[in-house]
């Protein structure tokens, strides 16, 4: 109430406020760094390992579990899960935001590789890969041929 008053008793003083926050703010305005796509790392280490022809329980008897149980010693992990599937393993881990993530893939690799004599010959490489959004595609595209649309289509 006292400013809605003080407004109307003296005008000329409301006005160059309201100036002074429009040019305040301009200013601030240009000097605000906006970034379409900011760039945000993600605490996320992803480790798979193909294993052709092996079944998903050979699969996670075989590399799952031995990855999962060697990668389970690194400090500032938060979560760790696996799938196993027809001849490839993934494991994901995902750190604390305080652990530097480029430090974390390192000691997966040098873990990977400790146990890498472990597994079976037929077993490729683990490749260890840090998960970065704009590696993703911004657009996916589906072409498919529908059975029931050439028919239709052909009445």
């Amino acid at each position: 109430m006292w400013f809605t008053r003080l407004s109307i008793r003296n005008p000329v003083l409301a006005t160059m406020m309201m100036m002074a926050f429009i040019v305040v703010g301009l200013f601030s305005y240009q000097r605000l760094p906006v970034d379409q796509f900011p760039d945000i790392t993600f605490p996320v280490v992803v480790i798979q390992t193909d294993y052709p022809g092996a079944a998903p329980e050979s699969v996670e008897s075989d590399v799952t579990r031995k990855v999962e149980e060697i990668v389970n010693t690194i400090p500032g992990i938060e979560e760790l899960y696996s799938n196993s599937y027809q001849g490839i393993s993934v494991v994901v881990v995902r750190f604390d935001l305080s652990v530097e993530i480029g430090q974390a893939a390192q000691d997966v690799r040098d873990k990977i590789a400790s146990i890498r004599p472990h597994f079976r010959d037929e077993v490729k490489e683990p490749r260890v890969l840090r998960y970065d959004p704009s590696d993703a595609p911004v657009f996916y595209l589906s072409v498919s041929n529908a059975p029931g649309a050439a028919a239709a289509s052909a009445s």
